[in-house]
């Protein structure tokens, strides 16, 4: 195994899980490998303390007449559940297939230390960087980066730069070099609905007592029309429209056509907003999704309970220019006006984060491209991501920079879900085009 990947694998056994209070010392202990890591390449590391989760910054030697580029991840990762559909250990990384199979090996462990081992090869090669580097990494990204903005706030002129580059996004298909150039946004809410004061028994009170599922069932199904479209009261009002040059630059990108999505997902049939295409629908139209129910028995055989209370837990991603505290205003009172009599409806907001969308055409933007194609050999695609990432639009309104988005997941990577996977190729490729960005970078 080469040195690259045996740093990888460390990387990896890091149960670095951010939202669980039991791995509250992994995530500790990632970050300290992490800023050992860094001071091995004589990098300068800082490491702060945050409310829940430290921040590590990293710099090379500053000198005036250079470009300053920070590089942003997060070593923090998802739950592994539900653990018994992995094939293998989730935190002890394996190769199969010519993939890394590990939780955290694409989202963002792979993609963001390909960056620090480019880097590292790049100062070995040559004993300088050609351009003012600034690594920022947290552990807090998948619980929505709560301590990131206001440390971007207090340490605002130490982290100022020109242009960010993140590699926490994806590629359209195996091989073909991806940007990004837009983000969705993200805001997330909690309903809960309680009928009576415990389960009751459903022969003795069905009937008679409302029944918080059928409820919940009712007052989910209200959110679209049979054809998709978002029922909710002016939630379109501020969507901007998508410009006819992407419509058209989107038709040609491999990848992404309906048979795409549906091989990679293993779905029937797709799914949308009528009227759009699948990657229109995922890349510049919103959504609203239901992401876990529950409620009732759910154990082995029947139990013939009326239950007394059901929750949902929804997403609902946004694209320019809507706003996410706007939406959710619009979303809490779409809830208590459509809730079922009979129930009382409980209502918890979750975090949010705003939309981003930035000039693919810009000189850093061309430089990128160019990084890309010498790193993959074709040249690059543009488009925008279904993912949000809330803190790439809180680093252009406090740093005053925009973000290359330069992706290296494939659609079937299975982030966030059991047996996440990346390929060997493409973390390889990753340690290049860090090489070949930051020259591009320092002659735009």
């Amino acid at each position: 195994m080469t040195a690259h990947l045996q740093d990888l694998f460390s990387f990896l056994r890091f149960a670095s899980v951010s939202t669980d209070s039991r791995h509250t010392a992994d995530v500790r202990d990632c970050a300290s490998w992490l800023q050992q890591k860094l001071l091995s390449m004589r990098l300068s590391v800082e490491t702060h303390e945050t409310a829940r989760h430290p921040v590590v910054v990293a710099r090379n030697e500053h000198r005036a007449d250079r470009k300053t580029v920070l590089i942003y991840g997060h070593y923090d990762v998802q739950p592994v559940d539900p653990l018994e559909l992995w094939q293998s250990n989730p935190f002890e990384p394996e190769i199969r297939e010519g993939k890394i199979w590990a939780r955290g090996a694409t989202d963002n462990k792979g993609q963001m230390l390909a960056h620090v081992l480019g880097v590292e090869k790049t100062l070995r090669e040559h004993a300088a960087l050609p351009v003012n580097l600034i690594f920022l990494f947290e552990g807090e990204e998948e619980i929505g980066s709560p301590n990131l903005a206001p440390f971007l706030e207090k340490h605002r002129e130490e982290l100022r730069c020109d242009v960010i580059a993140v590699s926490d996004t994806g590629m359209v298909a195996a091989g073909i070099p991806t940007m990004g150039y837009g983000l969705r946004g993200i805001a997330c809410a909690e309903v809960t609905l309680r009928g009576p004061k415990s389960d009751l028994h459903s022969g003795i009170f069905g009937g008679a007592v409302a029944n918080p599922i059928t409820a919940l069932a009712r007052l989910v199904a209200s959110l679209h029309d049979d054809k998709g479209r978002i029922q909710i009261h002016g939630f379109y009002d501020d969507v901007r429209p998508l410009e006819a040059w992407e419509s058209e630059m989107w038709r040609q990108i491999p990848g992404v056509a309906e048979a795409d999505y549906l091989r990679s997902t293993g779905s029937p049939a797709v799914f949308g907003e009528d009227g759009y295409s699948s990657a229109e629908r995922v890349w510049a139209r919103p959504t609203a999704e239901l992401n876990g129910i529950g409620g009732g028995y759910q154990g082995e055989g029947s139990k013939t309970v009326l239950p007394a209370k059901a929750f949902a837990k929804f997403s609902f991603r946004l694209v320019p220019d809507q706003d996410p505290r706007d939406i959710l205003e619009k979303v809490e009172r779409h809830f208590r006006e459509h809730c079922p009599p009979g129930v009382h409806c409980d209502i918890e907001i979750g975090h949010d984060g705003k939309p981003y969308l930035a000039d693919p055409h810009s000189a850093d933007g061309k430089a990128a491209q160019r990084a890309l194609h010498k790193a993959f050999g074709r040249e690059a695609v543009l488009i925008r991501e279904g993912g949000s990432i809330p803190i790439i639009q809180s680093f252009r309104e406090i740093l005053g920079a925009d973000t290359l988005l330069l992706g290296l997941a494939l659609p079937d990577c299975r982030i966030h879900a059991p047996n996440e996977n990346f390929p060997v190729e493409n973390f390889e490729t990753g340690i290049l085009l860090n090489q070949f960005l930051l020259d591009e970078l320092a002659n735009a």
